[in-house]
């Protein structure tokens, strides 16, 4: 009894590690079991499990993730309104600097809106004394956080 639930317990660890990702693991039919159907872009699957792919305007980039420093222009709480000022901020940044990156984003319990890839502190100050020097953004600050580093 033991064997058979040994070979049963290695027949489907291999089956999984079969799997080429998720959806189609999903999809998969069994017997004694419902069945899945995920209708999507055949991109989105592709994209499953490789490094991540950003379109950009020049065509697609594929991007490392990285622990390096971003700078901090807005946080609010957890709000409708916070929302929507973190937006507001993100485009002002993109309006002032179009050439560094903005992410607008909920991380509990509160909208954050940061700015920059930058892998040095240094680099990361000298974003945050440009982006204090407009005068519209005031209550700025560097934060250590996983980043995107482009790939050539």
């Amino acid at each position: 009894m033991r064997y058979i639930f040994i070979l049963l317990f290695l027949s489907l660890g291999l089956s999984a590690l079969a799997q080429q990702n998720i959806v189609e693991s999903l999809q998969r039919n069994r017997a004694g079991e419902g069945t899945v159907t995920i209708h999507q872009d055949p991109e989105i699957t592709g994209l499953i499990g490789n490094i991540h792919t950003g379109n950009t305007t020049g065509g697609e980039q594929k991007m490392l993730k990285a622990r390096g420093y971003r700078v901090q222009v807005y946080a609010g709480n957890n709000s409708r309104v916070a929302r929507n000022e973190a937006n507001n901020v993100a485009t002002k940044v993109k309006e002032e600097f179009p050439d560094m990156p903005v992410y607008a984003y909920f991380q509990p319990p509160r909208w954050l809106c940061r700015v920059g890839d930058f892998r040095s502190i240094e680099e990361a100050d000298a974003a945050m004394r440009r982006l204090k020097a407009t005068g519209v953004f005031k209550e700025v600050s560097i934060v250590r956080e996983q980043i995107n580093i482009p790939l050539d």
